[in-house]
């Protein structure tokens, strides 16, 4: 009976689901992967304003958390950010990009089930440098990704390009 209770307390406590986090994120992944398609060939590796770094460095950093952070939301064992990464060299055309953010994708999929519910409670130290519960990480990898995209909506913009519309985001 107790733990019938102690359940019935926890499923009223819940906001979302991981399933519906997942989708949630890969919204904004679809958008930004729209994002990267409608970039010029030409500037998504130099153009930069203000002192901001070009397009494609952005995208990297979004692609390296996202790559790395699967093993330590599943395990809590964390690379150092930048490290132990299975990922390609870095991409040089726009259409390596791509593909490395599909391959990044997939693996996310692919890994999520493997997070135990439990876990999107813990406490972690990500790459050594976030500390915080892992839900509030996940966020944090959002955030991130939605920070980057807007500096390339800047960037998509100053270029004469319309960028997709941000709220066109479909659960995946």
């Amino acid at each position: 009976m107790e733990n019938t209770a102690q359940l019935t307390q926890t499923m009223n406590q819940i906001v979302l689901s991981p399933e519906q986090l997942l989708a949630h994120w890969q919204g904004h992944r679809g958008l930004t992967r729209r994002l990267i398609e409608a970039y010029p060939d030409e500037h998504f590796f130099s153009y930069t304003l203000g002192g901001m770094r070009p397009c494609s460095a952005l995208i990297d950093e979004v692609l390296q958390m996202a790559d790395q952070s699967m093993q330590g939301v599943i395990s809590g064992e964390w690379p150092s950010f930048g490290e132990g990464s299975e990922a390609p060299p870095r991409a040089t055309t726009k259409q390596q990009v791509l593909a490395q953010w599909d391959r990044v994708t997939e693996m996310i999929n692919a890994h999520w089930p493997k997070i135990p519910p439990a876990r999107f409670q813990e406490v972690d130290k990500a790459f050594g440098l976030y500390e915080g519960p892992i839900y509030w990480f996940l966020f944090y990898l959002i955030d991130n990704e939605i920070h980057h995209r807007g500096q390339a909506y800047v960037y998509l913009r100053t270029l004469g390009v319309e960028p997709p519309a941000f709220w066109d985001r479909p659960q995946v």
